[in-house]
Formats: C-alpha cells, structure tokens, sequence
C-alpha cells in the first residue's frame, strides 16, 4: 500500500514538472501566448468546478487549458503576432497547431494526465456544429475538456489586446457565448459559464496574471 502511495505521488511529481518544462518552453517561444495559457487554466478549471465536474476533472481542466496552445510553440513570432490578418498559407499553420501540440505530447503520454488531456489539446477549436478543426468532430463527440476549454479560450483571446486588434469588453464576449451557443460551443456549458456573470474571468483570472 505504502508503495502504491509513494508511486502516485512520483508520478504526480513527474506530470507537474513535465507541465512546468513545456510551458516554460512556451514563454521562452511567446510570453504572449503562455500568458494566455495561464489564464485559460485557471478560467477552465473554474467552469469544470462551476459545472460541478469532478475533482480529477476538474484538475485535468487545468492541465488541459495550460497545455492547450503548446502547438504554438512550433509557429514564428512573424505568425503568432502578425499585425494583420493571416493569408491562407498562414492561417493553414495556424491550424496545424492543436494537432502539433498533441503531438509534443505524445512522448508523455505514459503519464496519466497527460494522456487524460491530450484529446482536449487537439480538438479545443472543433465546434459544436461540426464546423471546426482540425476533425471536424460535433457535439458531444468533442471531448467534454474541449468543449469547456474553446469557451474559455474565446472569451480570453477576444478580451485580451493583441497585435493586430485591441481587447473587446467582457460583456462583448459574454455576448458572443450567448450567440455562438449551439453553434460554435457546446449550449450546456455557454449556460454554465454565462450564469457565473464572469467571476470565472475578472476575479480567477485576474490571479493568473
């Protein structure tokens, strides 16, 4: 038994350093962009709590919204922080990189929570319509860590101001939930995250930063 505890807690260990090596890896690539990571972590774990998921749900939420942009770390800054809009070329890397992230993952993927957040890492940009990328995957056979990371993840990415565009107001995000559910998100997790009023992302956030 004791060895059995000792295991799991080495294995813990292993996954949080291996986290911690990857996102470091990331801000050493776009500070921007592992920033945005951080705050997504903590926004998703909050939903999966609001949404009243399980504790290993809950953590695997987490991991799955730090993790969620490691694809990233393969594109060039002159992609990544573009003042303008991408071409077609571009935006075709652009979304290779849930998939690439999978992929860096993969040699980790002996470690429990890596392997539990890895389906939300390639498929946080399919939609709830089956319009997305990069499986064209809909509804509920989007992976549930997926379906709550694209909502936060949204609401992150229109808020914050970037090169090419100033950040939107949180009340136009909120309304771009709203609109896009049933579409783009997953309806029962817009509801979810709608009825917090944005605790989720002024209060929880505002500690990631």
């Amino acid at each position: 038994m004791l060895f059995k505890v000792m295991l799991l807690e080495s294995t813990r260990v292993t996954e949080q350093r291996v986290f911690h090596t990857l996102w470091e890896a990331l801000a050493a690539h776009d500070r921007m962009t592992a920033d945005h990571c951080r705050r997504v972590s903590v926004a998703a774990f909050e939903l999966a709590k609001a949404g009243g998921l399980s504790a290993a749900l809950q953590i695997e939420a987490r991991y799955a919204g730090l993790m969620h942009d490691l694809g990233k770390i393969g594109l060039p800054e002159s992609v990544l922080n573009k003042p303008a809009r991408l071409d077609a070329f571009e935006s075709k890397r652009m979304m290779g990189h849930p998939a690439w992230g999978e992929h860096i993952l993969k040699p980790f993927s002996h470690l429990p929570l890596v392997l539990a957040i890895m389906p939300a890492v390639r498929n946080h940009h399919e939609r709830f319509d089956g319009a997305g990328y990069p499986d064209l995957s809909a509804g509920e056979s989007i992976p549930l860590l997926a379906r709550l990371v694209a909502i936060v993840d949204t609401v992150d990415a229109m808020t914050q101001t970037r090169a090419y565009r100033k950040g939107l107001p949180l009340e136009v995000a909120y309304a771009e939930i709203a609109r896009c559910a049933g579409s783009q998100f997953d309806p029962k997790w817009a509801e979810i995250y709608l009825a917090s009023k944005g605790y989720i992302v002024e209060d929880d956030l505002a500690r990631a930063a």
